[in-house]
């Protein structure tokens, strides 16, 4: 499957991208919020599965309505990066790892919810999901969709075996994206090369379009490069410029401001 194997359907904010796998169908929800957010719906067999949620209130009525007309039975949400939004699908069963759901709760996780929350005001659904079922790393059968569940810093990635995918926090290909250092960009690299060896089809992320490998490719040498940059500068601010004249068309500043506090931590 091709990333560009897809039908689109406009909703009123955002819009679906559907894949069909032939017994499995992919909904790619891209929501148009101020975080570029993606959700994904897995479904087969009348059931269907979501990854994560959205968390701004217009995106989460909006989903929830999509979703309806399936007529699906939703299995569950899996929480892994994004702990806000609890209000979406309420009733559902939440399925998170406890190193995930403590990461929402209590740290990093916790730490992004209070500023969009400081930021966005009241659209902003700042609710954090209660887990009512804890998973480990390894298999998972949810709803008869298979899933393979990996521990990461910050929550876990999703394999799904039967459409040859797997499910991530960031990529993109032509923007930037959260690097906390370069022992972090170190370890994004050694996750990407993994990708290119296990040959995945499509790689989703919670913030981008589903992309392939050729995309992970360019993100492995731009996180090369931001290595050798960041050697090559004493403070932040340096390090912004030198970046956005490297990559002048990469979308994502808030991201870059935050990899670069973390190359260069304020004193």
């Amino acid at each position: 499957m091709k990333k560009t194997n897809y039908k689109t359907i406009k909703l009123e904010k955002g819009e679906i991208n559907v894949f069909d796998f032939n017994g499995i169908k992919l909904h790619a929800y891209n929501t148009n919020d101020p975080l570029s957010d993606e959700v994904f719906v897995v479904e087969k067999g009348g059931n269907a599965v979501v990854i994560e949620s959205p968390c701004f209130y217009d995106n989460i009525r909006e989903l929830e309505n999509y979703i309806k007309s399936l007529n699906v039975e939703v299995t569950g949400v899996l929480v892994s990066y994004h702990a806000a939004g609890a209000t979406f699908l309420d009733g559902t069963k939440k399925y998170s790892t406890k190193h995930a759901d403590a990461y929402g709760h209590n740290g990093g996780g916790r730490a992004l919810i209070d500023n969009f929350t400081s930021a966005f005001g009241e659209i902003f659904d700042s609710s954090i999901h209660t887990i009512t079922d804890f998973i480990e790393n390894g298999k998972l059968v949810l709803g008869g969709i298979e899933f393979d569940i990996i521990d990461t810093d910050e929550g876990f990635d999703i394999i799904m075996p039967e459409i040859n995918a797997i499910y991530t926090h960031m990529l993109g290909h032509d923007c930037h994206s959260i690097v906390a250092g370069e022992g972090h960009a170190e370890a994004l690299i050694g996750t990407l090369n993994g990708y290119l060896k296990q040959g995945y089809d499509l790689v989703l992320t919670s913030h981008y379009t589903p992309e392939d490998l050729k995309d992970v490719k360019t993100k492995l040498a731009y996180l090369k490069e931001l290595t050798a940059i960041a050697k090559d500068c004493s403070n932040a601010a340096e390090f912004k410029q030198k970046v956005d004249k490297k990559y002048p068309e990469y979308s994502g500043q808030n991201y870059l401001d935050m990899t670069a506090n973390f190359f260069f931590p304020k004193k």
